[in-house]
């Protein structure tokens, strides 16, 4: 790793993402829109949404996040840009931190928006401090880039990139405790829910909602988040390929 080259990938993905408003509205805006959206579905009963609210808080912005830097790294390949660099003396894990870098300052953003937005207009009252559920949000976002990050390396076209959402994230959805509590599931979606990240983003986001402090269990749920966005950015570096086909 280099951190001159590192830095200086992260400046060029920043430069490319403000020249494109398109997907600046995409990170940034899609996520607040969507959780004002599901706040006014519940208008008549606030209490069902401080119970979800903070776990989707969580869950769209890593939806976009995975969304948006899948395609973008995709993009790097197919149009030839991941050949050349990697014929200069970047390093492939100095491109990935570059793009870790510069699209975790946008889930930075994206979390400050989403957060205050969820916290002021729309109401959502959690018992932890509020500063948590920012850095879980943040975690959140980090990992849905690492993993979009991941799974460019095994799509040939942008089309094949958008697949794998529900391939990678649908399953997780439907596992990670929102829709029915993970104790109560059949014992084999139980443990592969247990490995699965964003049960635990969602379990930290749920227990915020309940609990006023920081308890092992919320420790432990920030340590899995971190620890599976630094392993999808691994073996995205691992995988890295110069060329798409």
């Amino acid at each position: 790793m280099n951190t001159t080259r590192t830095l200086a990938t992260a400046r060029r993905v920043l430069a490319q993402l403000r020249h494109d408003p398109r997907t600046i509205a995409m990170l940034l805006v899609v996520p607040c829109v969507l959780l004002a959206l599901l706040r006014y579905m519940f208008d008549q009963q606030p209490q069902l949404f401080d119970r979800v609210g903070a776990a989707l808080l969580g869950i769209f912005p890593l939806l976009v996040m995975f969304l948006v830097t899948s395609v973008a790294m995709l993009r790097e390949r197919t149009t030839g840009t991941l050949e050349r660099l990697l014929t200069m003396p970047l390093g492939r894990l100095d491109l990935l931190l570059g793009y870790a870098l510069a699209f975790g300052a946008v889930a930075l953003v994206q979390a400050v928006l989403a957060s205050a937005l969820t916290l002021g207009l729309l109401g959502l009252k959690v018992a932890g401090p509020a500063w948590l559920l920012f850095a879980v949000a943040v975690g959140d976002g980090l990992l849905g880039m690492a993993l979009g990050l991941l799974v460019s390396a095994f799509a040939a076209t942008e089309f094949q990139a958008v697949q794998f959402l529900p391939a990678v994230i649908l399953p997780q959805l439907l596992l990670c405790g929102l829709f029915v509590p993970r104790a109560n599931m059949a014992a084999v979606l139980r443990w592969i829910s247990d490995v699965l990240p964003l049960s635990y983003a969602v379990d930290a986001m749920s227990r915020l909602t309940v609990a006023t402090g920081v308890d092992a269990l919320l420790v432990r749920d920030l340590a899995v988040i971190a620890g599976a966005a630094l392993l999808a950015l691994a073996l995205g570096a691992a995988t890295l390929r110069r060329r798409t086909a």
